[in-house]
């Protein structure tokens, strides 16, 4: 079973919100998430990685715009 680590979400609709995403083999999280409204992928809000502190493994997701 791969690791898991919660990751908070910053701006756009899902502010303040935590997703819970498995790491890659070199304990990195996924690059981008797609936070799914009510209008499923067409209106997801697109949130992308950003490194808070490298040396402690601790991130973020970014609010980068909508899927259109």
């Amino acid at each position: 079973m791969a690791a898991t680590v919660e990751i908070p979400l910053v701006g756009g609709s899902a502010d303040g919100q935590l997703v819970t995403v498995e790491l890659d083999p070199n304990d990195r999280p996924p690059l981008t998430h797609h936070h799914v409204g009510s209008g499923g992928l067409a209106e997801a809000d697109i949130y992308e990685l950003e490194s808070i502190d490298a040396q402690a493994q601790q991130w973020c997701y970014r609010w980068r715009g909508q899927a259109v």
